[in-house]
C-alpha cells in the first residue's frame, strides 16, 4: 500500500511538473506581441481565446484609443443579440413595459443593453456613447484590481472588482437618483414638476446652465430635447434610476454663479474627467 502512495505522489508531482514546464516554455518561445495585430484589430480571426483575453486593447494604455469597431471585431454578439418575444414564464415582451419604459420618451420595442445604448433612436440622438467610454479595461487575473504585482494597481477607478464597468463612476452618470433636496423642490420631480410648469428649464435657463459638454453626450441635441419635453432630462436624472445614490456631477461655472459655495458643493470637482472633457476648440 505505501509503495502505490508513494508512486502515485511521484506522478502527480511528473504531472504537475510537465505543466508548469509546458506554461513556462509556451511563455518565453511565443511572447505576447506589445501592439494589437492588425488581424486582431480588424476582423478577430486568427487568434486563440487565450491570446485574445490578454490582447493590449484591454489594458491601458490601448484601451483609451480603441475603436469601436476594434471591440466589435470580438464582440459583435452585443450588437447582434435581440431580446426574447417571450419570457421563458410565457409572458410577451410586446405586452409588457420594462422598467425602463415608463417614460413618455421611450420609443419603440424592449431591446437589449448595448443596441439600448448604441443603436437605438435616442441613443443616437442625444448620446454619443463608444465602447470605451464605458469599458477601461479588463484584467482577467481574478477580475480583481491588485490582485499581484503585474495586475492593474489597487488604486485604479477603471473597473470595480469582478464588473467590467466602475459602475459608480460610468452608470451613475445616467441612472443615479435625482438629489430632490440639494435642488430646493419640495418633493421628487415627479410630485412636483406641475410646480414648475413640467419643464426642468424653469430653473435651469439661469442655473448651472453650462452642462452636458462632454465627448459622450450631445449637447445641442440634449438642450433642444429638453425644451420640448422634461423627460428628456429627467430620464437620465433619476427617471431611469437604478441606484438609490445620486451622481456627484462636477460643478462648472456658469454666468452669474454666487459666489457663495454650498455645503453640498464643496467636494465636488469643477471639471469633467480629463478623458471626457471637449477639445478647446468644441467648447462653447
Amino acid at each position: 500500500m505505501r509503495t502505490h502512495r508513494t508512486s502515485m505522489v511521484i506522478l502527480a508531482i511528473a504531472v504537475a511538473a510537465t505543466a508548469a514546464g509546458a506554461w513556462i516554455g509556451w511563455q518565453m518561445r511565443d511572447p505576447q506581441p506589445a501592439t494589437p495585430s492588425p488581424v486582431a484589430a480588424s476582423s478577430g480571426e486568427g487568434r486563440d481565446h487565450w491570446r485574445a483575453t490578454y490582447d493590449p486593447l484591454h489594458f491601458k494604455p490601448a484601451i483609451d484609443t480603441a475603436t469601436d469597431a476594434q471591440c466589435l471585431a470580438c464582440h459583435r454578439e452585443v450588437l447582434d443579440d435581440t431580446v426574447r418575444e417571450t419570457s421563458p414564464a410565457g409572458v410577451r415582451a410586446a405586452a409588457s413595459k420594462a422598467w425602463y419604459q415608463q417614460l413618455s420618451t421611450y420609443q419603440g420595442a424592449q431591446e437589449t443593453f448595448h443596441r439600448r445604448h448604441l443603436l437605438t433612436p435616442m441613443a443616437r440622438e442625444l448620446m454619443n456613447l463608444r465602447c470605451n467610454t464605458c469599458h477601461q479595461g479588463h484584467d482577467p487575473r481574478e477580475e480583481a484590481p491588485g490582485s499581484s504585482a503585474t495586475s492593474t494597481p489597487q488604486a485604479t477607478t477603471d473597473f470595480t472588482l469582478r464588473k467590467q464597468v466602475d459602475v459608480e463612476t460610468t452608470c451613475l452618470k445616467c441612472h443615479g437618483q435625482m438629489n430632490a433636496a440639494i435642488m430646493g423642490l419640495p418633493a421628487p420631480w415627479p410630485a412636483s414638476k406641475a410646480v414648475f410648469g413640467d419643464s426642468c428649464l424653469t430653473c435651469h435657463a439661469a442655473i448651472r446652465t453650462r452642462r452636458h459638454q462632454v465627448t459622450y453626450l450631445n449637447a445641442a441635441a440634449i438642450e433642444a430635447a429638453g425644451q420640448q419635453n422634461a423627460d428628456t432630462c429627467y430620464g437620465c436624472h433619476g427617471g431611469r434610476a437604478w441606484y438609490g445614490m445620486s451622481y456627484p456631477y462636477p460643478r462648472h461655472a456658469w454666468a452669474d454663479m454666487p459666489a457663495d459655495l454650498p455645503d453640498w458643493a464643496k467636494d465636488r470637482p469643477t471639471q469633467s474627467e480629463a478623458r471626457f472633457q471637449l477639445p478647446a476648440s468644441a467648447r462653447p
